[in-house]
């Protein structure tokens, strides 16, 4: 079984290590007419695997993902060769995506399943449920950052709710997922899982192709160009877009935890975490003690060699980005950690920038590089203001021994998901949906919200027995519509007046 058609291909692509610039892998670039066909025979693997009952489809994918688990090592390295993340990062990326794709597989049938629900006194007599369908076939584009963990979001959730998937890698980041289709050809087959790889014009003959559904990740600008594209067949997206994620301190938090999961979500992955940390705020009392710390684990982060704690940028073009963010920083901020010197080639030493304009590029857009933003604020209600005043709002963290203050800040912040005194807290909980809000894109994937973005949702009414009140005919009597109009009061025109009203 092929994962992509390979007949012909117009064109191979090579990927590269940006560690030493050493080749990984060359991989064929799909062409439309390629795309198209793997779509035509994942419309036929979807007729197959849409037949199988819940429970056959959790034994299969728990099979493919027992096949993963036994070489995770293998596959840690493939992500590590072509991302140039540690090779440890690459093996918590795994775990962390099998344990979603685990929670898809064994929650699908309580999520999807057909029930029954209340049909109203005056519907006795119908017999109302609500069940959730696949689609069908599901076109995934996803990201080179977190090439298995990021997508592997979408095709765990479609493929449990029983769609076929058709996998379009970023071009940095093939090997992934040409390694993950080859465990499903091996273990389930069927072309319910395939990957076709390629360039842009790969992904926009997918968006084009006779697919139901779109899950992109990606860039604001470039979901707006799937969004366009994808409506020329009202086919429906699911967009997760990234972020200027901010992180904020009270002046009664635990500053060496705030200072541990500033570091990490602000350095991790080169800084190349969409609900990653590029903005803290933090209340002016404790700004400096806090600072001290973040300067202090920032600086000892090992950017090269062996044992390296991240590695260089994967998109070559994304450290121009950051670059410019750094000198839009430093016209306003004051540099604690790095600036200027940090960049070095393709590596970037952690950057650290304080007071920084809230209205200059560094803080309103997405950077995606090691540089934090550290701006004090008088309070928590003014930290939550500023978080909320960007065009994003994909995640947020709260630092906080308040629980009730926590709460409040979180039920403010207009962001999908919120970490309490942690970063990324809500990743690892399979159960969570994960999305945002504005710019940073709309839809689920993860938890059982995820499982019904990936479904098309079917009621049904069964009549079991005569109405009373036969109304559903062009026959009605006076009787019946005289019975109707003495039963609209008693049923909605009873109601007690708000408790604090302001009418009159």
């Amino acid at each position: 079984m092929t994962l992509v058609d390979q007949t012909e291909p117009a064109a191979q692509m090579t990927t590269r290590n940006p560690v030493d610039g050493s080749a990984v892998a060359t991989y064929p670039v799909a062409g439309a007419a390629e795309v198209a066909a793997t779509v035509a025979r994942a419309r036929a693997g979807a007729e197959w695997w849409r037949g199988l009952s819940f429970a056959d489809r959790r034994a299969h994918l728990l099979h493919w993902k027992s096949a993963i688990a036994q070489r995770a090592d293998e596959l840690a390295s493939v992500i590590a060769a072509e991302t140039g993340k540690p090779h440890g990062d690459a093996v918590l990326e795994v775990m962390l995506t099998l344990g979603h794709l685990d929670w898809a597989a064994k929650h699908a049938k309580a999520t999807l399943k057909r029930r029954k629900v209340k049909a109203g006194l005056v519907n006795y007599n119908q017999h109302a449920t609500v069940g959730y369908e696949p689609y069908g076939v599901v076109g995934v584009i996803g990201p080179w950052n977190y090439p298995f963990y990021t997508p592997m979001g979408s095709i765990s959730y479609a493929l449990a709710a029983g769609n076929a998937v058709v996998f379009k890698p970023s071009e940095l980041t093939p090997g992934p997922a040409a390694w993950i289709a080859e465990r499903w050809a091996e273990t389930v087959g069927h072309d319910v899982l395939t990957a076709v790889t390629g360039d842009r014009g790969t992904g926009a003959a997918l968006v084009a192709a006779d697919v139901d559904k779109i899950a992109f990740t990606g860039s604001t600008a470039t979901a707006k160009k799937v969004m366009a594209a994808a409506a020329e067949r009202l086919t429906p997206i699911v967009a997760e877009c990234g972020g200027s994620d901010a992180l904020l301190v009270a002046a009664d938090a635990d500053l060496d935890a705030a200072a541990d999961f500033i570091v990490f979500g602000g350095m991790g992955n080169s800084g190349q975490t969409c609900a990653g940390v590029e903005r803290v705020y933090v209340v002016e009392s404790v700004r400096e003690t806090l600072v001290s710390k973040v300067v202090d684990r920032a600086r000892r982060l090992r950017t090269e060699g062996a044992d390296a704690q991240y590695g260089p940028m994967t998109l070559p073009s994304q450290v121009d980005v950051v670059r410019r963010h750094v000198d839009d920083a430093m016209r306003s901020g004051t540099v604690v950690l790095g600036g200027a010197d940090s960049f070095r080639g393709r590596v970037i030493a952690p950057i650290v920038v304080t007071d920084v304009d809230e209205r200059s590029d560094a803080v309103q857009e997405e950077t995606f590089g090691p540089l934090v933003i550290i701006n004090p604020v008088a309070s928590l209600d003014e930290a939550v203001r500023r978080a909320n005043a960007t065009a994003y709002g994909l995640t947020a963290a709260v630092f906080t021994r308040d629980t009730a203050a926590a709460n409040r800040a979180a039920a403010a912040l207009h962001v999908g998901a919120v970490s309490i005194n942690s970063v990324l807290g809500f990743a690892g909980v399979a159960a969570l949906p994960f999305g945002g809000v504005k710019g940073s894109g709309f839809g689920r994937i993860h938890g059982a919200d995820g499982l019904r973005e990936f479904s098309v949702v079917k009621s049904i009414a069964r009549q079991t027995r005569k109405a009373a009140l036969n109304l559903l005919t062009m026959d009605r009597t006076e009787k019946d519509m005289h019975t109707a109009a003495k039963m609209i009061p008693m049923l909605h025109g009873r109601s007690k007046p708000p408790r604090h009203s302001t009418a009159g």
